[in-house]
């Protein structure tokens, strides 16, 4: 998946060229493509579709030129991610009834790649022989307050845990409860399942949006026209809600493959940085003197630093944010006020 905004990583970010399209990491590489490199050693990329908002046609082909204009699935709004799930599992049911397949979003950090191909090849291959909707949760390291959770049966001896809620990202002493009782994983937003198994699931809890897309015929002539007739219609709404808080048949598989949904300012300097004093300069050649826990990122520039501490700088074209990283998720806030 790979249509969202990213409104938490402006001015870097826009509209016309959001987050999934940014070298957030200082590998001179996109995050969408860092996700389409790491999959394709796992699925051949005639099998690897991205679901993408219209708008994002060319970005996508630009991005990755050897994919085949067919596997981009072009959403003409923005409906969340209920709608995108489900528009793949019928172009891909259309192909192949029942095949297997993943949810990725195309804008995460993944430490151990190795690790997280051994998981997801673990998952398509327990989708394939069971009905049950697959997700995948990140063995929690501190008690974070940015996250969902998800929490599993302890008592459930399988490798596939049974999930019994998902909750809401918590205040700081739910967050230490969570780690404490010990069965509460990440919500890092990866599912698996088969195209006739999750269809149901539609079928059951959405049914006026399962019933809404019955009506496309995907594969015929007519696809496109109805595409753009039913798809704005469709209610906006995540997968998350839709299906998997109502579904009794999610199971988790708990991993750790050093994850990060990469979702502000700050967690890219908790990423990449060692240890929380160091200075993180990204397309910038920084020169330092009494700083530290500073991030940096500029369009090729030399920047000077002198007894600042823990800010976020980032430069654009046209616009120049210099704040605390405490307030790393004010920048939503900004955005929307430059926007007005």
């Amino acid at each position: 998946m790979a249509g969202g905004v990213g409104s938490r990583f402006w001015p870097e970010s826009t509209g016309e060229n959001p987050k999934q399209f940014l070298d957030l990491t200082g590998t001179n590489k996109s995050l969408l493509r860092q996700t389409f490199e790491r999959i394709k050693r796992l699925i051949p990329p005639e099998n690897i579709l991205i679901v993408t908002n219209r708008k994002y046609d060319r970005k996508i082909r630009e991005e990755l030129p050897e994919l085949h204009p067919e596997n981009i699935l072009l959403e003409p709004a923005m409906r969340n991610t209920a709608p995108a799930v489900l528009f793949a599992a019928n172009k891909i049911h259309a192909i192949e009834p029942g095949a297997v397949f993943s949810i990725l979003p195309a804008d995460h950090y993944i430490g151990d790649e190795e690790r997280f191909l051994t998981d997801l090849n673990k998952a398509l291959d327990y989708a394939g022989r069971h009905e049950v909707l697959i997700t995948l949760g990140i063995e929690p390291d501190s008690p974070h307050t940015g996250y969902g959770y998800i929490q599993f049966d302890k008592n459930d001896p399988g490798e596939f845990k049974k999930v019994l809620r998902f909750v809401e990202k918590p205040d700081a002493e739910t967050a230490r409860r969570y780690l404490e009782e010990g069965n509460y994983l990440w919500n890092a937003g990866i599912f698996t399942w088969r195209t006739d198994v999750i269809r149901n699931e539609y079928k059951k809890h959405l049914p006026e949006m399962f019933d809404m897309m019955e009506k496309i015929k995907f594969g015929s002539p007519e696809e496109e026209k109805q595409l753009q007739e039913i798809f704005p219609q469709l209610q906006n709404i995540s997968v998350d809600y839709g299906i998997l808080e109502k579904s009794d048949i999610v199971r988790v598989l708990p991993v750790s493959f050093g994850w990060n949904d990469l979702g502000s300012w700050d967690a890219i300097h908790k990423q990449l940085a060692k240890k929380p004093s160091d200075n993180i300069g990204l397309n910038s050649e920084l020169y330092t003197l009494d700083a530290e826990g500073n991030l940096v990122k500029t369009q090729g520039k030399k920047v000077i630093l002198s007894g600042l501490k823990d800010y976020i700088i980032v430069e654009s074209n046209d616009v120049l944010m210099i704040i605390p990283r405490s307030q790393a998720q004010s920048v939503k806030k900004w955005r929307e006020k430059l926007s007005d």
